[in-house]
């Protein structure tokens, strides 16, 4: 007897369907850095002084991630046993404060007068400036405040000094507030960056290597200001810095013009080579975070997953370089050697590859650099048989 009524056809069972895949959930770029330096911790700022040393070596993912992500890679260093060694001292932190203060006073009326002597072509320096209010909320605000300053003293076609405005630039897809020390707007739309530094000027000209800093600073302001230049009608950023510094052995302030074409398209196009945070982000292991709270272990395990590009200039200029150099030495890398022997070198990237390749035991004869190797190891060890064998030299 059959289990179905008579009267129709047999019931349908309905067929069972497999549960839709739920979509995972999307982890935004900012909340990504947050966890990164640790939820709790307040990113660290990037200053225009870290960033012209960021693009001086774009190679190193690990100071772009860590910068990107606001890390303080001053205790990242000291927890990690290699704390930084530089710095600026206290006393000359407060000279120099105390120095833009007598600069700036009076409306900037003494920083206008060099500024016009320096740049104004004969013209006559002016008795004042509009000193706009660049208060607001945050960084993201003051970076408004000052484009929109920025815009209308263009449009109203007078002197206008800006004292500390906030620029925004993105690096590596993450956006960077910079702090100048002024911007002056001339009454033509031109925007000059000045720069106020507290190592004298003795007999008109300054130690190089540290105006040489100052230029690539100062590469960064204008780069920033071009991007709000681009969007300003009758606006245009001059490549021609203003650097005021103490005359002689004095406290009285004097200038001279500094040429940042150069430095603007190397620090550009060395910006421009940088890869992405949130590609650096993504190829790393999961759970990898920089949070204070972290072990020893922990944070040196999370240093080494992101790669690292060292070099002995890094000692002057990142936090990191200590723990970086002795990574580097103990891996026998050649970048310890400097960039111009790495980049010499080619594809041989450990010293043991490349006393191997000059002996003959590795290497691809027709690469130029082990020919190179192999030459100069021959002629050396021709110069040390002429020796042993009580031949002079000459």
């Amino acid at each position: 007897m059959s289990e179905y009524p008579a009267s129709g056809p047999p019931p349908q069972i309905p067929a069972t369907r497999a549960p839709s895949p739920q979509p995972r959930p999307t982890t935004t770029l900012r909340q990504r850095l947050a966890e990164l330096r640790g939820p709790s911790v307040a990113p660290h700022p990037l200053d225009a002084r870290a960033l012209a040393a960021l693009a001086a070596n774009p190679g190193c993912k690990r100071r772009a991630l860590l910068d990107g992500a606001g890390v303080d890679k001053a205790g990242l260093a000291t927890a990690l046993g290699s704390p930084a060694a530089f710095g600026q001292s206290q006393f000359a932190f407060i000279r120099g404060n105390a120095f833009e203060a007598k600069v700036k006073a009076d409306g900037g009326t003494e920083l206008l007068r060099l500024l016009v002597e320096r740049l104004g072509h004969g013209a006559e320096a002016p008795a004042e400036a509009k000193v706009p209010d660049l208060t607001a909320a945050g960084p993201e605000g003051r970076a408004a405040r000052t484009a929109l300053a920025l815009r209308e003293a263009t449009a109203a076609g007078d002197w206008a000094l800006l004292d500390h405005p906030m620029l925004a630039l993105e690096v590596a897809g993450s956006p960077a507030y910079l702090e100048p020390d002024a911007v002056v707007v001339h009454p033509d739309g031109t925007w000059t960056v000045v720069e106020i530094k507290s190592f004298p000027m003795i007999d008109g000209s300054a130690d190089a290597a540290k105006v040489g800093a100052a230029a690539r600073q100062s590469a960064v302001y204008v780069l920033a200001l071009e991007r709000i230049a681009a969007v300003t009608e009758g606006a245009e950023v001059g490549h021609r810095v203003l650097l005021v510094c103490p005359k002689d052995f004095s406290n009285l302030p004097t200038a001279s013009v500094v040429d940042v074409r150069k430095q603007r398209a190397v620090t550009d196009r060395q910006l421009t080579r940088l890869t992405r945070v949130e590609d650096i982000a993504a190829a790393l292991p999961e759970g990898t975070t920089f949070a204070p709270d972290r072990s020893p272990e922990e944070l040196g395990t999370a240093v080494e997953a992101v790669p690292a590009a060292y070099a002995p200039e890094c000692l002057a200029a990142c936090e990191l370089a200590f723990h970086c150099r002795a990574k580097a030495r103990a891996e026998g890398a050649v970048g310890s050697l400097g960039r111009s022997v790495r980049g010499e070198l080619g594809g041989l990237t450990t010293v043991a590859g490349v006393l191997a390749a000059a002996a003959g035991k590795e290497g691809d004869p027709a690469d130029p650099t082990v020919a190179a190797l192999r030459r100069a190891a021959a002629l050396r060890a021709e110069a040390l048989a002429a020796v042993g064998g009580g031949v002079a030299c000459r």
